[in-house]
């Protein structure tokens, strides 16, 4: 039966997905310093898409059953 109540595997994915998405745009805080347009940014900008396209990877295999 279908359950309307998420799992915490969900909230984890939303969490995941929000996080990203403040590290790509470089959401900060008030009073913090300014690393958007640093060389550490890209580097983990860098890193962030590598370890998705991996994911996605990983992920279309299990599907294809390979």
């Amino acid at each position: 039966m279908l359950s309307f109540v998420m799992s915490w595997l969900v909230w984890l994915g939303l969490v995941v997905l929000i996080t990203a998405v403040a590290a790509i745009t470089g959401i900060t805080p008030k009073g913090t310093r300014h690393v958007a347009n640093t060389r550490l940014m890209g580097v983990a900008r860098f890193v962030l898409v590598a370890l998705v396209i991996i994911f996605a990877y990983l992920a279309f295999r299990a599907r294809s059953g390979g």
